[in-house]
């Protein structure tokens, strides 16, 4: 398998636009005690992803905030029964979803 170098692959999006969705994800789930954070995954990610082309393929995110926020409910009461020690296992679960939900466009 050859490695091609070159502008196949790229991320185009801004540091103000990434600025903006961080600030807005922050406040959700800050407002929210946690309970909102779904949402702020998938505006955040979503935005990424929506943005990145890899070997001249965009790159989709199709996840929604309902789909994870089933997972994230069950995730965060195992996380307070086993007194945080399922927490560690939640953000693989998360990149777990996250790769779930990510194609090509084209």
């Amino acid at each position: 398998m050859e490695i091609k170098y070159g502008r196949n692959s790229f991320f185009d999006g801004g540091l103000l636009q990434l600025i903006g969705w961080s600030i807005l994800g922050f406040v959700i789930t800050t407002l929210s005690l946690g309970i909102l954070y779904p949402w702020a995954v998938v505006m955040l990610y979503g935005w990424k992803i929506n943005h990145t082309v890899i070997e001249g393929k965009r790159m989709a995110f199709v996840g929604s905030a309902w789909g994870l926020f089933g997972n994230w409910i069950k995730w965060l009461i195992l996380t307070i029964i086993t007194l945080g020690i399922y927490g560690f296992w939640v953000n693989i679960k998360i990149m777990d979803w996250k790769a779930k939900n990510t194609r090509f466009r084209n």
